[in-house]
């Protein structure tokens, strides 16, 4: 049930690339409003600590809102979760 490396399925780049695209994007607001903190307080403890906060806030919120999401037809949709060697044989049910 598992898949192998040598059963075709391989996932797109889009797909393998999105968690980066996640952490990324937390990165970018923790940096931004580490650095308004520190040029509002000069302090580079406060700074930090509103990095690292921001930085697992953001990224929750992320991951929560990408888990409300339902995927298109396009991506899961036929029920086989992605994996071809699932799909079914005969598509006059659907």
């Amino acid at each position: 049930m598992t898949n192998s490396p040598n059963d075709g399925y391989r996932p797109k780049r889009r797909d393998l690339l999105r968690p980066v695209e996640y952490v990324g994007g937390a990165a970018i607001a923790a940096v931004f409003t580490a650095v308004v903190v520190f040029f509002g307080t000069r302090d580079w403890n406060s700074a930090l600590i509103a990095l690292g906060a921001v930085f697992i806030i953001v990224l929750m919120v992320l991951a929560l809102l990408t888990m409300a999401v339902k995927p298109t037809s396009d991506d899961h949709g036929d029920g086989t979760g992605g994996d071809p060697a699932r799909a079914p044989e005969d598509d006059a049910g659907h």
